[in-house]
């Protein structure tokens, strides 16, 4: 295991070294229940909430052997380790599952056993799994006074496991702007702002919602501290605006339109029971557009629980007029407080991070703080008294192969400029660019933070699942190297989402029909060859240089010729050699090493390549190819 510190932008080692990263996030079933199998398109048990078990997840103890062995042998000694707040509150506020703690100390020890360090992430997507995603536990939403069992044709959230089959692909996200998870996230992060009257237990319910979050992850840092491969901890991943910062609530919601697309405050109104028509959107290149319209809720039915009225019209935002008719107050209720427009980053999140983090560091003074907000969202500018030795944890796209389950070779999505990007090698140029852009941003704006890429990857079930009916995986390869490739150019460290261990071509991830996993038992032929399973190996498994000596300037391998460069310049003071991983499965017959200067090391068995560079010239140059 490396002794890991920050150093101005850097990931660092016991030697000084400069490293760069490289894992997978474990695993993307593990946001779901092992016991009963909380697959998502599963309807039978979906609600009973409290008597649930993620033990199990990412796999059972006895196979992590087989897991934590496989991950080494390719390269991944840095992990994202998906936890969720569920799998630990589970049975209710203050009740924490002490048999799931001792199974996540187990399998978390075992990966130490292999030499790999990680991170927690507490995960979660659109609030929890009764509103589409996954994290917290469904009595959150009880809480707050939401019946889940009514989501569904309230248009308050589309989950899987109540619409059943065929699944519209990756409608998920816009379950953020809808009633439960936008309400959810706007009492979790601003509750004590924007609805004061609500109360838990006595309690705002911010202060409830935030502080049962908190103190489930202290549970978290407790039973792992002193494992010394956790090197640090997640604050909360994705976390979303809800109706925070909207100047309209008449708006509808952007710009990811898929299915149907009620505004704000059409949602608060199907919530409470008054059937809407809303416009219904269809996935497009270059942009979504509108199909029709449709009337939800037509049977009128609430999505508050008995006696329980819409939190928003409690505190004014709407109400009913003398006609019976409901009527927007305040639409930009959630856009300003006195006067003064509130901004997400700066009022709520931040207050939140520093909050979670001095939790954690009460319990283990020295862990890492892995900050996340929400994707492609201005990173927050970080202020005297802020908590320092952070790592700036974004995450990054091919947001097109994402959306559309398509390679377009030609075509690329910038991120920042929210444009289309037309050409291979403009594509592979703006690909690496917002890659920079997150490290130079959160560098400036973090305090010297460096970056994770800490989700990356591509559906493994493009063109309609073609790979899995002829075995033929050529085009996921090419859309994994591109992804791959910008990684590379960008000189980052990144986790691969995701490896799923029991990830099938039928049903994916078991989450809401995502396939994502780079490895699965379907393409499993040989148990007895460790590479069995894979998927794209020939983009994933990659050369790259774990500890430099120096600062690291270039780095590229090309997949077809098996040609593998990398520039650095050293640094006087760093006495430890380069050292790469060189993998067998690119190069099984042996390989050739050519160098500016100095000699090398070769440890094949271990995959490693040491290269001692001399003082007599500033940059240096390593270059592998295949033996002859």
């Amino acid at each position: 295991m490396t002794s890991i510190h920050l150093d101005q932008g850097w990931f660092k080692d016991e030697h000084n070294r400069r490293l760069l990263l490289r894992g997978v996030n474990l695993g993307g079933s593990s946001k779901v229940p092992f016991t009963p199998d909380g697959a998502t398109y599963r309807r039978e048990g979906f609600f009973e909430h409290q008597t649930v078990s993620f033990i199990g997840r990412p796999f059972p103890l006895e196979e992590a052997d087989e897991h934590f062995s496989r991950l080494r042998a390719w390269g991944f000694t840095f992990l994202r380790f998906l936890i969720t707040w569920e799998a630990v509150e589970h049975a209710g506020p203050g009740i924490y599952d002490e048999a799931y703690l001792d199974y996540l100390y187990a399998i978390v020890k075992k990966a130490g056993e292999y030499g790999i360090d990680l991170f927690i992430d507490p995960h979660q997507d659109v609030w929890s799994r009764f509103s589409g995603g996954d994290g917290a536990p469904g009595w959150t939403l009880e809480a707050a006074g939401l019946d889940m069992t009514h989501f569904d044709e309230t248009g308050a959230a589309i989950t899987h496991a109540v619409h059943g089959d065929p699944f519209p692909r990756m409608i998920w996200p816009t379950n953020n702007h809808k009633l439960a998870a936008a309400t959810m996230f706007t009492l979790f992060f601003a509750g004590n702002d924007f609805a004061p009257q609500t109360k838990v237990e006595g309690m705002s319910i911010q202060e409830y919602l935030q502080g049962h979050y908190i103190a489930a992850m202290q549970q978290v840092v407790k039973r792992l501290k002193g494992l010394p491969n956790v090197v640090g901890y997640d604050t909360l991943n994705e976390p979303a605006l809800g109706y925070i910062g909207i100047p309209d609530l008449n708006a509808i919601p952007g710009p990811l339109r898929i299915g149907d697309n009620p505004t704000y405050f059409q949602s608060m109104l199907l919530g409470s029971g008054f059937p809407q028509e809303v416009e219904v959107w269809k996935f497009a290149i270059p942009s979504p557009r509108k199909v029709g319209r449709r009337i939800i809720n037509s049977r009128q039915v609430s999505t508050w629980l008995p006696g329980r009225e819409c939190i928003w019209k409690q505190h004014g935002v709407w109400d009913i007029d003398a006609k019976g008719e409901p009527v927007l107050l305040k639409p930009d209720y959630f856009h300003q407080i006195e006067g003064k427009i509130v901004d997400f980053n700066r009022d709520y999140f931040r207050p939140f991070a520093n909050r979670i983090a001095a939790s954690i560091r009460q319990i283990d003074p020295k862990t890492l703080i892995f900050v996340e907000t929400i994707p492609e969202y201005p990173l927050p500018v970080w202020q005297d008294g802020d908590v320092e030795n952070i790592v700036s944890a974004a995450h990054w796209y091919d947001v097109t192969t994402l959306l559309s389950k398509n390679l377009y070779p030609w075509l690329g999505y910038n991120i920042h400029t929210q444009k289309l990007v037309v050409g291979k090698s403009a594509v592979r140029k703006s690909f690496a660019g917002q890659i920079e852009h997150w490290k130079r941003k959160s560098f400036e704006q973090m305090r010297g933070a460096p970056v994770i890429i800490g989700e990356t990857g591509i559906p493994f079930d493009l063109q309609k699942k073609r790979a899995y009916r002829t075995g033929d995986f050529s085009t996921a390869t090419k859309t994994m190297n591109r992804t791959m490739q910008a990684m590379d150019d960008a000189l980052a460290s990144y986790t691969i989402w995701n490896y799923t261990a029991d990830n099938t071509n039928a049903r994916g991830d078991m989450w809401n029909d995502e396939d994502l996993s780079i490895f699965s038992r379907d393409q499993q032929t040989n148990p007895a060859d460790i590479h069995s399973g894979g998927r794209a190996l020939e983009a994933v498994v990659r050369p790259y240089a774990k500890a430099t000596a120096g600062i690291p300037l270039r780095m590229s391998f090309n997949i077809r010729k098996k040609i593998f460069e990398f520039e650095f310049s050293h640094e006087e003071n760093i006495d430890a050699p380069t050292e790469f991983f060189i993998p067998n499965y690119q190069f099984p017959h042996g390989y050739e090493v050519e160098i500016s200067d100095g000699h090398y090391e070769k440890d094949q068995a271990a995959q490693i390549l040491r290269y001692f560079h001399t003082r007599e010239r500033q940059t240096h140059w390593v270059r592998i190819k295949n033996a002859r």
